[in-house]
């Protein structure tokens, strides 16, 4: 068995902005960049036709919307105005430290999660009460690609912990996203069904054993 565990209201909460667009703009200003006025339908409007599940990183998307209103801008500037803007406050929930410990007793671990932000989900990772280093690997959309329920991602995630697609428990939150493992043959545990401080006993039970 090996275990992957989507980071964002599963191990953790995270302060975002209240409002993404005013806050990008923000950012963007403080470096230089003159933000057009209509800029919050700019941000609200597609500018990419990816295809099905595929991850537009925010900063891509940030540019496409700048330069669809004429707006210049230098190399790296929307990127590092993006990642201040989602520069986050963390609070680990309670039995997440528990659940990744369950998880690490029955075979690797990863973190598999749908994130648009560069950075994001590693400052997330160093600012939580969690031990970076108890995870064999991190997975995110904005790195491979793919978001969940994508297959890719699970199976990535998967190539990644050295196992099959099907050896893989991931927990999550959102049934529509996280519940993809089992298009690839794996299992989910969710947390509308299983309260995290009981993710290890759904753990042992999974692979027949009793909580140590």
């Amino acid at each position: 068995m090996a275990v992957s565990f989507d980071l964002f209201d599963t191990l953790v909460d995270v302060d975002q902005p209240a409002t993404p667009a005013a806050a990008v703009a923000d950012e963007l200003e403080s470096r230089g960049v003159d933000v057009p006025e209509d800029w919050a339908d700019a941000y609200a409007s597609p500018h990419v036709d990816p295809p099905e599940h595929a991850e537009v990183p925010l900063p891509a998307h940030v540019s496409r919307a700048l330069a669809s209103r004429g707006v210049e801008f230098e190399n790296n500037v929307v990127r590092r105005a993006v990642v201040a803007a989602f520069d986050p406050v963390v609070e680990t929930r309670e039995g997440a430290r528990e659940a990744v410990a369950g998880g690490r007793d029955r075979g690797p671990v990863a973190i598999c999660s749908n994130c648009s932000v560069p950075e994001l989900v590693a400052r997330t990772l160093i600012r939580a009460d969690l031990d970076r280093d108890g995870f064999d690997a991190v997975v995110t959309s904005v790195a491979c690609g793919w978001r969940k329920p994508a297959p890719e991602i699970f199976e990535l995630t998967a190539d990644e912990l050295g196992v099959s697609p099907s050896a893989v428990v991931h927990v999550g939150d959102d049934p529509r996203t996280d519940g993809g493992i089992e298009a690839v043959g794996g299992t989910a545990i969710l947390l509308e069904d299983v309260p995290l401080p009981e993710v290890p006993e759904a753990l042992a039970s999974l692979e027949g054993g009793t909580e140590p």
